[in-house]
């Protein structure tokens, strides 16, 4: 049968290709959802609560060695000691050595606790690390805005997307940070997930390497009782690690920012989950000579005999 369609217009395919280019200009040259220094909108930036941290293989960047990063670029480009002696500063070599990050909020979320600790504790620097990318997002623009609404506030305070259970090292040396935050992380409830827990035997080790010895601190909080003992395990368990007591946790003031400032612990607070309660312990990194010397709870001295001994490093006799 004949083809009774209406005819085309002899211009009409053009007219038809500039009305797709404009659209596609549109898109491309649309404004973002939060513009840069305004204080951005937690609906805008949701994600998944949790994902696979072993799932993540080469989707970050990272420095082959410490010393060749650069925090003083993107992070702290007016960060309060750069001010304070900017004369000194000419290269990239001394920058990167003066300003590095020393206390971690692993797992940050949308950065409750990491913009808490900025004014808490001014002489540090503070860094929020977090995994996924719309979040990140969200933190960063949060701290461009507070910086702009604060002149000279939040200056030593930033944050980073990357995978914590896999490139801290590439990032920092022996004994550079004081203080490690881990705050209502991922419980991975199931048995087989439970190699993607941030505390583990492994890891801890690593945090040993990376806190100073008798300065840093490992603070853990959690909502779940079953990954509070898991962290108690782990933590008890190892030789470079000690529990500090009630009243040594109750003078420090950062106990009392990660139980009221992230968003976690405000939800436990206003929903009452999981029973209306918080667990939370705080370990010292102690000396490597004391440790051997001292006896821990549920450990003696570490030697070559014992180290895999029942008990230790969460070796059970079968």
């Amino acid at each position: 049968p004949k083809n009774k369609g209406k005819k085309r217009a002899h211009n009409e395919s053009d007219a038809a290709a500039n009305k797709q280019e404009a659209t596609t200009t549109s898109s491309a040259e649309a404004a973002p959802i939060t513009a840069e220094g305004e204080m951005p909108q937690k609906k805008f930036y949701r994600s998944r609560a949790h994902c696979n941290p072993l799932s993540f293989n080469e989707a970050f960047e990272y420095p082959t060695r410490p010393d060749l990063f650069d925090w003083t670029e993107d992070h702290y480009p007016e960060h309060p000691t750069l001010a304070q002696d900017d004369t000194e500063m000419t290269g990239f070599n001394s920058q990167s050595a003066a300003i590095r990050p020393d206390v971690l909020d692993v797992g940050c979320g949308f950065g409750g606790l990491t913009m808490a600790l900025s004014p808490a504790l001014p002489n540090n620097t503070i860094l929020g690390l977090e995994i996924r990318a719309k979040v990140t997002e969200y933190v960063r623009l949060r701290i461009v805005a507070q910086r702009k609404e604060h002149p000279g506030q939040y200056q030593n305070c930033s944050v980073m997307r990357t995978n914590a259970m896999k490139y801290l090292p590439n990032f920092f040396p022996k004994a550079a940070l004081e203080k490690l935050f881990f705050c209502f992380p991922d419980p991975h409830f199931k048995r087989k997930n439970h190699p993607r827990r941030i505390v583990s035997e492994r890891l801890l080790s690593e945090y040993a390497f990376l806190l100073k010895p008798e300065v840093g601190r490992l603070y853990c909080i959690t909502d779940v009782k079953d990954l509070h003992d898991w962290h108690v395990e782990k933590c008890d368990a190892h030789p470079l690690f000690e529990r500090l007591t009630e009243e040594e946790m109750e003078a420090d003031p950062c106990v009392t920012l990660m139980k009221t400032e992230t968003e976690e612990g405000k939800k436990v607070k206003r929903e009452g989950r999981f029973g209306h309660d918080m667990y939370y312990q705080v370990y010292k990194r102690v000396d490597e000579t004391l440790a051997a010397n001292k006896k821990k709870v549920g450990l003696g001295s570490i030697t070559a005999a014992n180290f895999f001994g029942e008990g230790e490093f969460g070796v059970e006799v079968q």
